[in-house]
């Protein structure tokens, strides 16, 4: 019995000592370099994850990886229908307030939409998902400050137009933006317009003129009014576009720095432009909705348009502000049996001829080789803009 106990303890050891001596022949093998090598590769894993979270970071919390983020989902195409979307929006939203609403104070509606996108873009921010602003020393704060002031002249100019002119005088007005786009441009950046566009612009003018400008009543008032708000409504439309296209600006970083100065000067000319009883006007739950609807709106076409002025140029942008007076013409003459006659008509098809010429333009000269290289960009006030019109890349460069 001893003996046999004695055995089963040797048997035992025998059995651990053969386990251990294979295992020592595995790893002796290719056991180590195996497990060496999913060592590696669980390493290599993590620098690459490590490295896949550092670009996510810096795309998200960098003014050009943000700059390159809005290039990138929103480009020419997708700002312009953007825009031309919530315009159409707006409309409507804006009819019902100074309608059926009764709430006669242009200026203070203004100032309730840039109210408004102060506070949903504060709560963007809070959530950290408003993108990063270039550092201050990029862009002189004279420029932004310059730009909320226009901007403010610029909205609040043009309610005060509407209310006090007619529609065709609006028009009017609107169509003298173009020419003093060409102007300005030139003289701030020498910047040139071909001779084609030029002819095809003032054929677009022309045909927006014969469709829409059927009267043109308007008081001494209401006309120094319009007169004003040319010149500011050309400046902001520039300075949108080549502060996004000089520097690394994107649409809701240049809104979150300039709406202030915005609401500033609008706090300023309430006083001047709307008349008296804001106070005293009916502020109802149904009436307060149609004022939040109408300044949600106005955000989105803050935006819109920012970012189209950031994907294309000013002048583009007039553009596709004419186009959607023409499709909303035609679309009640063929929606909703409205007559705006054969004279208007015949203007919208002579439009819509320039519009459809001057983006076959756009296409051309920005699919065509230019074999220059490329303008120094400089973010100041009176920096040239990465755009030239008689060479390399033309206003219409970055457009559909």
């Amino acid at each position: 019995m001893m003996k046999l106990r004695w055995w089963r303890v040797d048997a035992s050891e025998v059995a651990a000592v053969t386990a251990m001596g294979v295992w020592e022949a595995v790893l002796a093998g290719g056991g180590r370099r195996f497990i060496k090598r999913k060592d590696s590769d669980a390493g290599e894993t993590g620098r690459a994850l490590e490295e896949l979270r550092s670009s996510l970071y810096n795309e998200m919390h960098s003014s050009e990886g943000a700059k390159r983020q809005q290039q990138r989902f929103c480009g020419p195409s997708v700002a312009l229908t953007f825009n031309f979307a919530v315009a159409v929006g707006i409309i409507v939203a804006n009819k019902m307030v100074m309608g059926s609403v009764g709430f006669k104070f242009p200026i203070a509606l203004s100032l309730i939409h840039y109210a408004v996108a102060l506070v949903l873009m504060a709560i963007l921010k809070a959530l950290s998902l408003l993108p990063v602003a270039p550092p201050s020393k990029s862009t002189p704060f004279s420029s932004l400050f310059a730009l909320g002031a226009v901007m403010s002249l610029s909205t609040g100019l043009a309610n005060v137009s509407l209310k006090h002119n007619s529609v065709g005088f609006y028009q009017m007005a609107k169509i003298a933006v173009t020419p003093t786009i060409v102007a300005a441009e030139f003289m701030l950046f020498q910047k040139k317009v071909s001779c084609q566009k030029v002819i095809t612009l003032a054929t677009v003018s022309f045909g927006v003129a014969v469709a829409t400008v059927t009267d043109l009543e308007f008081n001494f008032f209401g006309a120094c009014v319009a007169l004003a708000w040319i010149v500011p409504s050309a400046v902001n439309k520039i300075l949108w576009s080549n502060l996004q296209q000089t520097g690394n600006w994107t649409a809701l970083a240049l809104m979150w720095k300039t709406t202030p100065v915005t609401i500033f000067f609008l706090l300023a000319l309430m006083p001047l432009l709307d008349p008296p009883g804001l106070l005293l006007f009916d502020w109802n739950f149904r009436n307060s909705c149609a004022i939040v609807i109408s300044a949600l709106f106005g955000f989105l076409l803050q935006w819109s348009g920012a970012l189209a002025l950031g994907a294309t140029s000013a002048l583009s942008h007039v553009v596709l502000g004419q186009f959607k007076t023409i499709v909303i013409m035609l679309s009640g003459y063929l929606i909703f049996s409205s007559d705006p006659g054969v004279t208007s008509i015949c203007g919208a098809v002579v439009a819509l001829g320039g519009m459809s010429f001057y983006t076959y333009l756009g296409l051309k000269e920005s699919s065509a080789p230019t074999g220059k290289k490329p303008p120094s960009r400089s973010n100041s006030f009176l920096g040239k803009p990465g755009v030239a019109g008689d060479g390399g890349s033309s206003d219409y460069e970055d457009s559909v």
